[in-house]
């Protein structure tokens, strides 16, 4: 079984929520869990800080391509972030679930 966190950001909640009802509806994502985060960076040379809601989003390995591609289709960021982590270990039944409640491979 191979399922990844994909880590993301939005620059508001509602942006969030609609990536994430997106993702778990069209079954891209079991489960994307949402949290309010303050970011700094730098952005066109300058240092940047916002608040930012961060998008936890648990999903197959397989499907890591669409989940992207539907991410970037949706946000308002010129570059968003997007960060797949394999997740090597974990609960069976947790890990069975993520893959249950997700696309198959085939599809």
């Amino acid at each position: 079984m191979n399922a990844v966190l994909i880590l993301s950001t939005a620059s508001t909640h509602d942006e969030a929520s609609r990536i994430a009802e997106s993702l778990v509806e069209e079954e891209l994502a079991a489960c994307v869990q949402l949290s309010p985060i303050e970011s700094w960076y730098r952005w066109e040379g300058r240092i940047e800080h916002q608040p930012e809601t961060r998008l936890h989003i648990k999903t197959m390995a397989h499907l890591a391509d669409q989940v992207e591609a539907r991410i970037r289709a949706m946000h308002s960021y010129a570059v968003p972030e997007i960060v797949i982590l394999p997740l090597g270990d974990g609960s069976a039944d947790y890990l069975g679930w993520i893959a249950a409640s997700t696309r198959a491979e085939n599809r």
